[in-house]
């Protein structure tokens, strides 16, 4: 029976909301079908656990006095972007400090430190001017200390991603992480069906003001991602076959909590940062459980060569999810070990952390005020 997201926050608020994590939905359709299993279930929770390097921080510091117009700032010797108001600044995830102090360290890393309620050693060199006259200050912040601190997340979840190998004869060290040579092992991003965008492969539930798990914290969709390609060739059951959509997100980051934030580095590639996002979906029709019951032998991904540096590499084929979730798949016939950079255990931990949220009446779903474009082609540069 059809039911509107209203009916179901109204059953949440009574704590009397029906709330499956996605891979219990997963079971339950396997068990039931699709039609008794919409029955008992108000709301689907997914989650998942990566890296999203296309993240950073909002950061507002409150003035000095005398007051000063920010020209170059570092947090932690890491340098952030003040091309802004004279004290608004933004933290990259995946900046990087210059010298000695770049090893293994980066953006992210400073804004899981902030959220872990760490001191960070902030220094800037101001532009003076009869505003603004202060030209330097370096001082101590914590989350505690400053006014606004938020991520903005241009690019997040990814609705699929790409598997890397590397069939030269050295070591390649990349986004995906260490690719060993003559095809030594494959490595993967996505977490696979119990990831928020497999489960609604055409973003009917989800868009611009879906309320989210983010970071242990709530969050919102802001708007579509960087590199959102809903245009990508898809299966039958609508989900795509390479990178497709993505979304922009928003969050407040004095709410986070730092075992769902880590800062992360892929080595001799950079920084980046590892964020639980979870996402709820209201089972407002059967066709919501019938699309959330895809399951990971039916979805797929392309194999790419990264011993080509170029934007468009040689590919092995496609593989499932669950093929790379085997521990192993094969590769003109030879058989390549898999790895994960995602971790599918936090992953389901945020699915079942949305769901006790929900289940006590601490989370209620949001009406998205629009969708996300549908029709975005992908431009490159020539």
């Amino acid at each position: 029976m059809a039911q509107s997201i209203s009916d179901i926050n109204e059953k949440i608020k009574n704590l009397t909301a029906k709330v499956l994590t996605v891979s219990e939905l997963k079971q339950l359709v396997q068990a039931v079908g699709v039609k008794k299993a919409t029955a008992q279930v108000d709301v689907i929770t997914t989650g998942t656990f990566e890296p999203m390097e296309s993240s950073g921080a909002m950061i507002n510091l409150g003035q000095t006095d005398p007051p000063i117009k920010i020209r170059n700032c570092w947090l932690d010797g890491v340098s952030v972007y003040g091309g802004l108001g004279a004290v608004d600044l933004y933290l990259g995830a995946s900046q990087e400090p210059e010298g000695e102090t770049a090893m293994n360290r980066g953006g992210g890393h400073v804004i899981a430190d902030l959220i872990a309620g760490k001191s960070i050693n902030l220094k800037m060199i101001g532009k003076p001017n009869d505003c603004y006259p202060r030209p330097s200050f370096d001082t101590i912040i914590t989350k505690d200390s400053i006014n606004q601190f938020y991520l903005f997340n241009p690019r997040n979840l990814h609705q699929n991603f790409i598997v890397g190998v590397n069939s030269s004869d050295q070591t390649l060290y990349t986004y995906l992480g260490e690719l060993k040579p003559c095809l030594g092992n494959a490595v993967y991003a996505n977490p696979g069906a119990i990831a928020p965008l497999w489960n609604d492969p055409d973003l009917r539930l989800i868009g611009i003001g879906t309320k989210i798990f983010m970071g242990g914290g709530i969050g919102y969709v802001a708007w579509e991602g960087t590199q959102h390609f809903p245009l990508q060739k898809r299966l039958p059951n609508r989900t795509p076959v390479a990178p497709a959509a993505t979304l922009a997100l928003i969050g407040d980051a004095k709410q986070m909590q730092p075992q769902w934030v880590k800062g992360c580095y892929f080595r001799n590639y950079g920084a980046s940062l590892m964020i639980g996002v979870g996402i709820p979906l209201p089972v407002i029709d059967e066709e919501v459980v019938a699309k959330a019951s895809v399951s990971d032998a039916e979805i797929m991904t392309s194999v790419f060569d990264f011993a080509i540096a170029r934007r468009v590499k040689p590919s092995f084929g496609a593989v499932s999810y669950a093929e790379l979730k085997s521990g192993m798949i094969k590769i003109d016939g030879v058989k390549v070990r898999t790895a994960p950079i995602s971790s599918i255990y936090r992953s389901l931990q945020v699915a079942e952390t949305l769901k006790s949220w929900i289940l006590a009446g601490e989370f209620t779903l949001t009406e998205p005020v629009a969708f996300l474009a549908s029709d975005r082609s992908f431009v490159s540069q020539d």
